[in-house]
């Protein structure tokens, strides 16, 4: 596609974090952007606001701008949302997000970075280091970025960080030149029937790439060193505790940051430090520098935008304080993901008492991992569970919280469970009940984080 003949773009489910970070992106490039989505408040909304972003609510026929050159739509939504199939009807040129953000990729050289776990703040940690070292990334994340002011970065080279989404099996239309590929770890049972089929969809993007293209690729996963070992493309290994090209050690942590070092083969990096918690962290600080390294960041501005990384939205999020209890947000709907966000919250304070208000998402998800979210929760005091986030995709099912809590209380009985239907009767609970000692974290992928703003508020 010739983007440069496009000049007005009308996007259907506009909220949606993919969709905001697209639609930040065409925007910068002089496009201009109309859309629609639902009346709730998403956490996109001011993003978009910022951007000068006209927003129609609801999904209506005649919502659609006939004009726009090119129309998208969320694949959150199908044919027979009534916007949607106007669209297809309309005789407009109509691309889903997936094959609009393949279009922006594929035409650049794509960095696409990947996995289950750590993709959001990877991507935006990679493309702000590379903007400090001065190579002019764009770059694209599925949160807000702070120090982007916004989900997206328009650079001026030819370099495109972005999220790479495996849901729904978006990898397949990308065509990336590095790929980052943090973990591979069973998600969206919904899409994808089984591990085998998961894991199939991440070795078909790696193999994509040639011998003269690169693989950063995290040792410490078993899945993830299997994978590479069948790939053509130039190797890049990094781990903690494997053996590995890039190797973190002499790991610690002292007033609110990580402090570590790397070698490079046998030559020694120095000194690293970084502001965000847990080890997971220090692993994905070790992807940014191999891949920074690759792509030609000067060592000396790399180790100062490291350090100066300070997160994305919704990923262990300080909100602020209630009775002086510290609130966080945090976007962790997975079991794994779960446990790297305790375990940060711990190391940052191991003398709280922790509270976790979990909205679990996608029925499918929660009873595919059902043994694996009972154990999620072991290290907290007090467990706090939302009836499920069903999602615009699914349709309603039988399995409830109750089912997620009876197997959580069989894993650990002494934990302290407690069943809350919504967020306005959680959020009255916490009220009530929180002393003032404790950190106190809403997760998940839903909209559990308006308890925390609430609570700040007030």
């Amino acid at each position: 596609m010739d983007w440069l003949k496009i000049k007005n773009i009308y996007m259907i489910g506009i909220k949606g974090v993919g969709m905001t970070m697209l639609a930040q992106y065409l925007a910068g490039q002089g496009i201009t952007i109309s859309g629609s989505d639902t009346a709730e408040v998403f956490m996109t909304d001011e993003a978009l606001a910022k951007s000068g972003i006209k927003i129609k609510t609801g999904f209506k026929a005649d919502n659609l701008d006939l004009d726009a050159d090119l129309i998208i739509y969320s694949t959150a939504y199908n044919n027979s949302n009534e916007e949607v199939k106007a669209a297809l009807m309309s005789g407009r040129k109509v691309m889903t997000y997936a094959e609009a953000l393949a279009e922006v990729f594929n035409q650049s050289f794509g960095i696409a970075v990947a996995g289950s776990h750590g993709k959001t703040t990877t991507s935006a940690w990679l493309g702000f280091v590379l903007n400090q070292a001065e190579l002019k990334p764009s770059v694209l994340v599925g949160a807000c970025v702070p120090q982007f002011g916004g989900a997206c970065l328009v650079g001026k080279s030819n370099l495109l960080v972005a999220e790479a989404d495996e849901y729904q099996n978006k990898l397949a239309a990308l065509k990336p030149k590095m790929i980052l590929l943090n973990n591979v770890d069973y998600d969206h049972p919904d899409f994808f029937p089984d591990r085998a089929a998961y894991e199939q969809a991440f070795a078909d993007f790696v193999n994509k790439l040639t011998d003269k293209e690169a693989l950063v690729a995290n040792f410490d996963d078993a899945i993830v060193r299997r994978l590479a070992g069948n790939a053509q493309a130039k190797l890049l290994s990094y781990a903690i505790e494997a053996e590995a090209e890039f190797k973190a050690y002499d790991l610690k942590y002292q007033n609110g940051r990580q402090y570590f070092k790397v070698k490079m083969g046998a030559d020694d990096l120095g000194d690293f430090s970084i502001c965000l918690p847990g080890q997971h962290n220090v692993s994905n600080a070790l992807a940014v520098i191999a891949a920074s390294l690759e792509l030609g960041a000067d060592l000396r501005l790399l180790r100062i935008a490291l350090a100066e990384f300070c997160g994305t939205s919704r990923r262990l999020e300080k909100l602020g304080e209630f009775k002086q209890a510290i609130i966080y947000d945090d976007y962790a709907h997975h079991p794994t993901e779960i446990k790297a966000s305790i375990a940060g919250l711990k190391q940052l304070y191991p003398d709280k008492k922790i509270v976790v208000v979990f909205h679990p998402h996608t029925f499918s998800r929660t009873e595919a991992l059902l043994d694996d979210f009972a154990t999620s929760f072991e290290d907290v005091d007090k467990l706090i569970v939302l009836e499920i986030y069903a999602s615009a995709r699914e349709a309603a099912s039988d399995f409830s919280s109750q089912d997620l809590i009876a197997a959580i209380k069989q894993a650990k009985p002494a934990l302290e469970t407690i069943y809350q239907p919504n967020l306005e009767q959680a959020e009255a609970y916490l009220r009530q009940t929180i002393q003032g000692d404790e950190v106190v974290v809403l997760m998940g992928a839903g909209d559990v984080f308006r308890i925390g703003q609430q609570l700040v508020k007030s």
